[in-house]
């Protein structure tokens, strides 16, 4: 059986916050030079090689902007440039009002919104000493161009406000980002800690498990070696390092566990920890290789399967309630493979990107050496497939 569409989640969300920066900066770059083309003649000999200058800073400005996104490792490198030419501008035209001299009225829209996305992204982005100075560096460039461009007396000065509350607003926007990454990394963090032990609870009792059998069965031996006069000394050194052995399995067992989680009985075998976990439902499908039971197959990979299939399938009661059909699939695949895959209907994405029990689902597949994906699949499915080994290395 075989089932088309991704198996990765895809990269989405992203091209239209980039599409929309590069449409609004674009509007702003010619309202600027409609601005700019409008305004009067500057005064001074010098004004012609400052007007030449000016009016490419805003287009180049936007321009490294927008291409923060495609080189997020270089953002600090974009916004020093960018808070740089702003206020090689800002001092050129300070410089020619020292001397006597006027620019014509340098609209400067694209120069605070390409500032703001680079404060914002360096904030959101970047080490704390490093994002302050590129916070400060851009709120200098973006509050006294206005000042100093157009002088003091003039209203149009007053720009700089609204440029103040625009780089103000891009870096609590920047924060508030930072601070929700640092939230879903320690989200992620306890997640993974959580399973690890639940994992190693379940290695527990799965070992206490077997050695109760070892115990049992060497008790029966030594019981029968003294029936028939046998060597019963070195039976009853094992019973005694068995004994031993699961009793502290118990402690630590205990230890590990919570004082509302039963014990981990784990499954005889691959066919018994598949019925475990799929339901009796109508509208569950399953498929499994016919040697299922026979399959030998490592404790701990039967356990991740069982494990498996019961968090996908819980995973489609909780987002896709409404499923008409739910695919099971467990096949052998030689030379030494089990294929568990998990499809649904009635849902083309999980409820929250990057799910917490997709992380779990990894973290304990990974364990055994081997691989999970999920993502969505044809006609609006969603599929999980996993590949391990039967024997882990």
């Amino acid at each position: 059986m075989t089932f088309a569409g991704a198996a990765r989640i895809p990269w989405t969300g992203r091209r239209g916050p980039l599409v929309a920066e590069a449409v609004v900066l674009g509007a702003l770059v010619v309202l600027d030079t409609v601005l700019a083309a409008r305004a009067g003649p500057g005064r001074g000999q010098l004004t012609t090689i400052a007007v030449e200058f000016a009016p490419g800073v805003g287009p180049v400005v936007a321009l490294l902007a927008v291409l923060r996104r495609r080189f997020p490792a270089h953002i600090a490198g974009l916004a020093t440039a960018v808070s740089g030419l702003s206020l090689l501008g800002t001092a050129i035209a300070a410089a020619l009002a020292a001397a006597d001299a006027r620019l014509p009225p340098q609209p400067g829209a694209a120069e605070a919104l390409a500032i703001a996305l680079l404060v914002g992204a360096c904030c959101h982005r970047l080490p704390p000493r490093t994002a302050t100075v590129q916070a400060v560096l851009g709120g200098c460039a973006a509050t006294l161009a206005p000042i100093l461009r157009y002088g003091t007396d003039s209203p149009a000065a007053l720009y700089s406000a609204g440029a103040a509350l625009l780089w103000g607003g891009a870096l609590a926007g920047g924060l508030v980002l930072r601070d929700a990454d640092v939230r879903h990394r320690v989200e992620v963090l306890e997640l993974r800690s959580a399973e690890r032990l639940r994992l190693a609870r379940e290695l527990h009792d799965l070992v206490a498990h077997q050695i109760t059998g070892i115990v049992v069965r060497v008790q029966a031996a030594h019981r029968v070696a003294e029936r028939t006069g046998g060597d019963t000394a070195t039976f009853a050194e094992l019973e005694a390092a068995g004994t031993a052995a699961l009793s502290a399995m118990r402690r630590l067992v205990g230890a590990l566990r919570t004082g509302d989680e039963d014990l981990f009985v784990p499954p005889a075998d691959l066919a018994a920890a598949v019925d475990r976990a799929v339901p009796d439902d109508e509208r569950v499908h399953l498929d499994v290789s016919p040697d299922l039971a026979s399959l030998a197959v490592a404790p701990e990979v039967v356990t991740t399967a069982h494990r498996l299939l019961t968090e996908s399938l819980t995973n489609v009661r909780r987002h896709a309630p409404d499923a008409a059909e739910v695919r099971v699939l467990v096949h052998h695949e030689p030379p030494g493979e089990l294929r568990v895959e998990v499809v649904n209907d009635g849902a083309a994405r999980p409820a929250r990107r990057g799910g917490y029990g997709l992380l779990g689902m990894a973290e304990r597949v990974a364990a055994v050496g081997g691989t999970v994906q999920a993502g969505p699949a044809a006609g609006r499915r969603w599929r999980v497939v996993a590949r391990l080994p039967l024997e882990p290395g």
